[in-house]
């Protein structure tokens, strides 16, 4: 069992309830990455129903969720639905809730077909002439890169003095496990803040809500990943993200409003 299977797994514990315990290995700081906390709560919403591609994903981060910590998930079937299904759930950790999350399931193995429509993927440097996210001096532990690769265009390493906040990279899990689209919205969560390269030593930048939408199957091997803010104001960012396969195939876009703490 991959490394992420075994630290987001869940166990039924009552009708729509489930335990799961968070790892500390997925912490930003002191505190799990969200895009792995949300997983054991997809992992639950799966089970309820046919479908098995989140398609879109919306998660709202109401207190940070702890590693190494117990945790209750509930999901319910909001509409089953014959080709896509709603789902809510939420995580809870100490008698609070740290997640709400609204979520659509779909198959995307049988789609119908037709036309295509999708943005490329930039032209960046290759993996082995990127750099290691550990080298990058964001203020902040982290654990997280011991379950996770993350390599960073060298000309977005520097930080601060840019004068875009924007982040171009690539990113896979430590152990070899192949992406996933369970795995798509931890992927989208994942990256060094995209303010790095604008504002440079900024340290944690918690999300309030993220929106990920799966939109093909990816194929093995590394993820090109892009996050870009458009939009700073009073402390608050929006943040686009797209991730695109080994094939060069758009296999995600996402999109978050966060915190830049002072």
């Amino acid at each position: 069992m991959s490394q992420f299977d075994a630290e987001t797994a869940i166990e039924p514990i009552g009708e729509g309830r489930w335990t799961t315990r968070l790892s500390a290995n997925w912490n930003i700081g002191d505190n799990s990455n969200g895009g792995y906390a949300l997983t054991a709560v997809l992992r639950a919403m799966t089970s309820l129903v046919a479908q098995r591609d989140p398609i879109s994903v919306t998660v709202h981060f109401l207190r940070p969720a702890a590693g190494d910590t117990d945790a209750e998930v509930r999901a319910s079937v909001v509409r089953p639905g014959r080709n896509v299904a709603t789902l809510r759930g939420s995580l809870h950790q100490n008698g609070k809730q740290r997640l709400e999350v609204l979520a659509a399931f779909s198959d995307l193995a049988s789609g119908p077909g037709g036309p295509e429509i999708a943005e490329a993927a930039p032209t960046i440097p290759p993996v082995q002439e990127c750099v290691g996210r550990d080298s990058l001096r964001q203020g902040v532990e982290l654990p997280i890169l011991t379950r996770v690769d993350v390599r960073v265009d060298p000309d977005h390493a520097p930080a601060g003095g840019s004068d875009r906040a924007l982040i171009d990279g690539w990113i896979r899990f430590s152990d070899g496990t192949e992406p996933s689209t369970m795995a798509l919205p931890f992927f989208a969560d994942a990256l060094p803040p995209s303010l790095y390269p604008l504002l440079g030593f900024i340290g944690w930048v918690p999300t309030i809500e993220l929106t990920v939408h799966a939109r093909r199957i990816p194929e093995p091997g590394w993820l090109q990943v892009r996050q870009e803010s458009h939009d700073l104001h009073d402390g608050r960012m929006i943040e686009s993200g797209a991730l695109w396969d080994s094939s060069g195939a758009l296999v995600a876009t996402s999109r978050q409003i966060g915190l830049l703490l002072k």
